[in-house]
């Protein structure tokens, strides 16, 4: 229990009936964009937790969630009815390899993620480094309801800071919805939709892509990619497809 520490909750936003995100007040270690920590709550004589991303960039005073409900879930129902003034744990040490750190330098950085994943996204879009590191940046965030596209507000400031440095193309699965595609990701890849659609193209010589979400999206994108000459990064042999299961 040393690493765990309580944090006050400042806020908790409901996006929809079950989409939120908290807003916490602790005082955890220095943590770089894109990692994760955990939180937790005591049920009975035992400590339920699941690890979350930051939402927020490392010089932000207060640390941001972003999670979805679970309805048969021992920790998530209880963190969605949290209150301002309610006290959950936190890990005080961050953890996690999805970060910048070693995803090259390119042309183009593709960031493709489903649901709440988008929230490491976020994190990495609001540090000032990930803007002087790529000349364009594609950020991709596919859910099932228009409903739950989350943070638009803040991806609106980015578009205002960044103009057309930042393409954002959000994909609808389960109803049809202004601006956005429909289907799968890997599909849309695969078939050219997304490229044409962006107007940029996924190349091995142009592009770092970042994958985060169901693992099942991360599986099939990064075949497709793979057909496409890009190879998964590794320190010992550096290539273009980072990863991140989010679950």
């Amino acid at each position: 229990m040393a690493d765990w520490i309580p944090a006050q909750v400042i806020a908790n936003r409901h996006w929809n009936q079950d989409l939120f995100s908290l807003s916490l007040r602790a005082n955890i270690e220095p943590f770089k964009a894109g990692q994760f920590t955990k939180l937790g709550i005591m049920i009975g004589d035992n400590l339920i937790q699941r690890a979350y991303s930051f939402v927020n960039p490392p010089q932000d005073s207060d640390i941001e969630i972003y999670a979805t409900r679970v309805a048969d879930g021992l920790l998530s129902p209880r963190l969605h009815a949290l209150q301002a003034g309610d006290t959950v744990q936190i890990s005080a040490r961050a953890n996690g390899f999805f970060t910048l750190d070693d995803v090259a330098n390119g042309q183009h950085l593709w960031l493709f993620a489903t649901g709440t994943a988008i929230g490491p996204y976020l994190s990495i879009l609001g540090q000032k480094e990930v803007w002087h590191k790529y000349r364009k940046i594609i950020l991709i965030h596919a859910v099932r309801y228009a409903a739950d596209l989350s943070y638009q507000a803040e991806i609106s400031i980015l578009k205002q800071q960044y103009g057309d440095q930042l393409i954002v193309q959000p994909f609808v699965s389960r109803e049809p919805a202004p601006l956005c595609l429909t289907g799968r990701i890997p599909q849309a890849i695969a078939d050219g939709l997304l490229e044409r659609h962006v107007g940029l193209y996924l190349t091995p010589e142009n592009s770092q892509v970042m994958l985060c979400g169901n693992p099942q999206m991360v599986r099939d994108t990064k075949a497709v990619l793979e057909a496409k000459g890009l190879t998964k990064n590794l320190r010992r042999q550096p290539g273009q497809i980072t990863m991140e299961h989010y679950w």
